[in-house]
């Protein structure tokens, strides 16, 4: 995949909402098969899209990239010789090369969380300023209860309010909001009870939905519900991301389970960092496993 590509690819998962780490190669001690500007995407199954230098660096960068997406940190990776590991700047992670070659690769490696969804339903001046402010601070927005939705603001202004937000909590958004008055509020949260939801899932609307900043103008409203928003945002827990790894036994590199070379043998699995690992593993098994037991 070419650089350009591997940009527009970045894009079009962001655009997706899918989660994705961004592999960019630094700097460059030769030799080295890769040049600084080189860039790859790493996906949470360990699937690598495009070049950061091959077999000598590939399955550090795809570890390295499943642990940022799991902690959501970016970090710093020097790859190279043991012998040269004091070059290493202070705040990188460093990783010994499992070949033969002296040179060192830096990669930054940044993890690319999925802006939020959010569903804005309603043809009211609050829903139409609300979905523009949401899109000015980066939020993906719908005008429709999209599928996956992390979270649902309805402002239909009574127009199917109970069937909306009944969908909404079935399909586990994170924050459902309805713009209503207090009176309104409590008499379509009542035709919901009558509708046989329990207490557990009504008491998760919240309405009216925003800050309470005292009476205020439609537009304004929609500045309350996106700060409360944003406060929601930031105090729920990031989601989890398991990270598997196993130690190659030929060259002792951790490597992910997900995405790379492996053999079974006797029932178990065995992963390697390459396919060179791998068949001189096959060759002689018992070389290898004799080294890792003792």
């Amino acid at each position: 995949m070419t650089f350009d590509a591997v940009l527009i690819e970045a894009g079009r998962l962001a655009a997706d909402g899918e989660l994705y780490a961004l592999a960019t190669v630094v700097r460059v001690h030769r030799p080295a098969s890769t040049r600084r500007g080189d860039r790859a995407l790493v996906r949470p199954d360990g699937t690598l899209v495009g070049w950061v230098g091959g077999a000598c660096a590939e399955p550090v960068v795809v570890r390295e990239a499943l642990r940022a997406l799991a902690d959501g940190e970016p970090r710093l990776l020097w790859i190279g010789p043991r012998e040269r590991a004091g070059e290493a700047p202070p705040d990188a992670v460093v990783a010994e090369s499992p070949c033969a070659s002296e040179g060192v690769v830096e990669v930054l490696v940044e993890p690319q969380v999925p802006r939020p969804l959010l569903a804005v339903v309603g043809d009211s001046p609050a829903a139409r300023t609300l979905a523009q402010l949401a899109r000015a601070i980066g939020w993906r927005v719908s005008a429709e209860l999209a599928e996956g939705a992390d979270a649902v603001v309805v402002a239909s202004m009574g127009r199917g309010d109970e069937d909306l937000l009944e969908a909404a909590l079935a399909r586990g958004a994170g924050y459902v909001g309805l713009v209503a008055s207090s009176r309104r509020a409590a008499n379509v949260l009542e035709a919901l009870r009558e509708r046989g939801l329990g207490e557990e899932a009504l008491a998760r609307v919240r309405s009216p939905a925003g800050l309470d900043l005292g009476p205020l103008r439609q537009e304004e409203i929609a500045v309350a519900i996106l700060a409360e928003l944003v406060a929601w945002r930031h105090t729920r827990p990031a989601a989890e991301l398991a990270v598997a790894e196993a130690v190659d036994p030929v060259c002792g590199v951790t490597v992910p389970t997900e995405g790379t070379e492996t053999a079974v043998l006797e029932g178990a699995t065995y992963h390697f960092c390459c396919p060179g690992c791998r068949s001189r593993f096959e060759r002689d098994p018992a070389r290898y496993l004799e080294r890792t037991a003792g």
